[in-house]
């Protein structure tokens, strides 16, 4: 049996061997590509206790390990109605992933199941990441990083065709409109889910999953799965016949053709091909 201090030695060795390919290269490729990291930064990196955060702390600690340049790092978990056992998972993984988390309450999940009717998601989304704003400006910080992953970047964009009538991606960065001096950075937007689901089951860790009351009803009572996972069953069913097809979504939103388009927005502003067409 692995010792505690073996286990986190061992994770973070994996990240820069055993997944230098697959996570590390691509984390740094982020950081360069959208130049998310500056020296002097103080980064608050939010922790929810799911596999994905918990990558980005680990991450983060290494880059700090390995940089040449300083910044500053707050770990901040937000409990907002967790369970008990959910947040004794977390705690109970900072503590062996060597993570120094900060933790406080809100009362997102029960504010975000009135104000947000039958679909609190996107409210729930919006509430947090306030709060998460307001914690690391306390703590000093003018920035603070998720763990959203290309995976993430792609459904979302899939989405928004499907379900919204729009093309509309999911920046790598972006400044608060609330908190002035504020961005938020996303430094495993490079990072795909499957090799972040590797990386969890190499080193034997166990997360929580969403852990709000609604998504937990949605499943006691066998309602239809979320609109997110159907777009993962339809990337993982056009895999099948192309294993590239994520790379190339991801590809195809930095290499959008504007001239080809008959109408676009920019800046809140619509644009239509007409206007440059006589």
């Amino acid at each position: 049996m692995i010792e505690k201090d073996d286990k986190k030695a061992w994770v973070e060795r994996s990240i820069i061997t055993k997944f230098r390919k697959t996570i590390w290269a691509p984390f740094l490729e982020a950081l360069r590509a959208y130049r998310l990291i500056s020296p002097g930064d103080r980064i608050a990196v939010c922790v929810s206790g799911g596999k994905d955060s918990m990558l980005l702390a680990k991450l983060m600690q290494e880059l700090k390990r390995h940089s040449d340049y300083e910044f500053g790092l707050e770990f901040i978990c937000m409990d907002p109605g967790y369970n008990s056992e959910n947040v004794e998972k977390i705690k109970s993984n900072a503590a062996l992933l060597g993570v120094p988390v900060r933790f406080f309450k809100s009362d997102v999940f029960e504010a975000a199941e009135i104000v947000g009717g039958d679909s609190p998601c996107y409210m729930c989304a919006r509430m947090r990441r306030g709060y998460l704003y307001a914690r690391a400006e306390e703590l000093g910080c003018n920035k603070i990083a998720l763990g959203h992953h290309r995976s993430d970047v792609i459904e979302t964009t899939l989405m928004g065709m499907f379900y919204g009538g729009q093309i509309q991606g999911m920046m790598p960065r972006l400044k608060s409109n609330n908190f002035k001096g504020m961005e938020l950075i996303r430094p495993m937007y490079c990072i795909s889910e499957e090799d972040i689901e590797h990386w969890r089951e190499y080193n034997g860790l166990e997360f929580i999953a969403c852990a709000c009351g609604f998504t937990q009803k949605l499943a006691e009572s066998g309602q239809a799965r979320s609109v997110r996972a159907e777009m993962k069953e339809l990337v993982k069913q056009l895999k099948q016949r192309n294993p590239d097809v994520e790379k190339s979504i991801f590809k195809s939103l930095h290499n959008v053709q504007l001239d080809t388009l008959p109408e676009y927005k920019s800046g809140g502003k619509k644009h239509s091909f007409l206007e440059k067409f006589d």
